[in-house]
């Protein structure tokens, strides 16, 4: 077992200028099990854990060009010819603008205490700024009212990856004024809804828009930007983050608590003993260094500013204060590992690549790490004293299909689900602060440039009628709410 790090280790192993929590818990390998012959005691969860579901605006709503509603980055990037599959859009998608309360009751029927749902920044401004869209407001207002008469409780995400067009072309994430456009959107939402929302996330995975987006092409807005102008397009997001904080906090009802959702790289030690533990944590805190480690500490880290070189973003100290402004509470979007081990390089660890035979889901990029839930909130909690965590996001792509009889048998849904709810039981176990878990995602929706073709719900969507059935992993996670557990 390693001891408790002192404040000097920690500083060894992450530099002086590091943040250093006032207790930082142990890191610590697994102690041999022992043998015994009493049952094993059930799976439980604690009292009050928060089970949820989630959906993401450009997903599911549809109604794109309805009540007020501007384009979207999006809207532009799926109706250009050969940027998604089968030229699939968002138009109609799950039209859950006009279905919200149907689907609200398959959230009642399952027994969800929260649901975690993006607002369109584009219905509420337009334009991305200037004078608001208030019919826009009103649906989330209608959205919030029927969750809350169902006894769910609902956590909004402000911006998951549909930005305004007209500001996309003034520049989009490569402006510092987008970031910030993005904090007087966000100030301005939770002042009308923090009445009845009393959980905000300002970004949804800022990894994925930046680096996929914008340095890879494959998502909205489709760029291929040089590494230097990603890196700015990078600082933009954070600093978007920092703001919204501040507004949100400027604005919003007292009692309000403000986080994010991100999807950290979800390092995991390759073997559980101690010094791959302690490149884990190393790997942690500096593959995540341009989005949740600078959030967390307030500063990039000096190896991710060495890597840059002439290619560093360009910021300022006041820059860096809003970036680090605390928070109440993180949110990690957990999918699949990256394994890491120990090694000799200076960075003290190497990341170990997957072989082709590793196992994955439909998709061939989610691999199935069941411990990613939980090493990564363990590592983030240890490295910044986090007292909060929910996981705002863990799910699978499936091939579903209907059989016969009118059901969906999707067992390897279930499957992933049911591991990597046990590896969050064992980090809850072990005091891992996380308060609550929403299962990607509630329904099949529109998956980006994959269109409809990888189906992610726990309902299957029949996009010609938008039948909602329940699939298997639907019953499955039912029980699990029921129970509080998984035994």
């Amino acid at each position: 077992m390693l001891n408790r790090f002192s404040r000097r280790e920690f500083a060894k192993l992450f530099g002086s200028a590091a943040i250093v929590p006032s207790a930082l818990p142990a890191l610590a390998s697994v102690a041999p099990a022992t043998h015994h012959t009493a049952a094993p005691a059930p799976q439980r969860f604690p009292q009050g854990f928060l089970w949820g579901s989630a959906t993401a605006s450009y997903q599911v709503e549809g109604a794109v060009k309805e009540d007020g509603r501007g384009p979207s980055i999006w809207d532009t990037f799926s109706h250009t010819p050969g940027k998604t599959n089968n030229g699939d859009t968002g138009d109609v998608a799950d039209d859950h603008y006009h279905r919200y309360k149907e689907d609200v009751q398959l959230m009642k029927a399952l027994g969800l205490k929260t649901y975690r749902f993006s607002v369109a920044w584009p219905r509420i401004f337009p334009q991305g700024k200037g004078t608001p869209n208030s019919k826009g407001l009103d649906f989330y207002s209608r959205l919030v009212d029927e969750l809350l008469a169902n006894n769910i409780q609902p956590y909004c995400t402000l911006f998951h990856w549909d930005l305004p067009q007209a500001l996309e072309d003034k520049g989009g994430w490569q402006s510092r004024d987008t970031s910030e456009a993005f904090a007087n959107y966000a100030g301005y939402v939770a002042q009308h809804l923090s009445d009845r929302v009393k959980h905000f996330m300002t970004l949804n995975e800022m990894r994925s828009f930046v680096d996929i987006g914008y340095r890879d092409g494959r998502h909205a807005p489709g760029l291929k930007l040089s590494a230097g102008k990603v890196n700015q397009v990078r600082h933009h997001a954070v600093l978007a983050h920092g703001l919204g904080v501040q507004a949100i906090r400027a604005h919003a009802r007292p009692g309000t608590r403000v986080g994010i959702a991100e999807n950290a790289n979800s390092c995991v030690p390759v073997i559980e003993t101690p010094e791959h533990i302690v490149a884990a944590a190393k790997a942690y805190r500096e593959t995540n260094a341009g989005y949740l480690t600078v959030i967390m500490e307030g500063r990039y880290t000096d190896a991710y500013l060495a890597h840059a070189g002439a290619d560093a973003p360009k910021f300022t100290p006041e820059d860096l204060k809003a970036i680090g402004s605390p928070l109440d509470f993180v949110g990690i979007n957990i999918y699949t590992p990256q394994y890491v081990r120990a090694d000799d390089s200076p960075a003290g660890y190497a990341l170990v690549p997957m072989p082709a035979s590793f196992p994955h889901m439909m998709s061939s990029w989610l691999h199935t790490g069941p411990e990613a839930l939980y090493w990564s909130p363990k590592l983030a909690s240890e490295l910044w004293g986090i007292r909060e965590i929910y996981i705002t996001e863990n799910g699978a792509s499936s091939s579903d299909v209907l059989a016969p009889d009118g059901h969906v048998y999707d067992t390897d849904r279930v499957m992933y689900l049911r591991s990597y709810l046990t590896q969050l039981h064992r980090a809850v176990r072990e005091g891992v602060p996380v308060k609550g878990y929403f299962c990607w995602s509630l329904m099949d929706n529109y998956e980006w440039a994959d269109g409809y073709a990888y189906r992610f719900g726990i309902h299957y969507v029949d996009f010609k009628t938008q039948k909602r059935t329940p699939k298997l992993s639907a019953h499955f996670y039912r029980e699990v709410i029921a129970r509080n557990g998984l035994a």
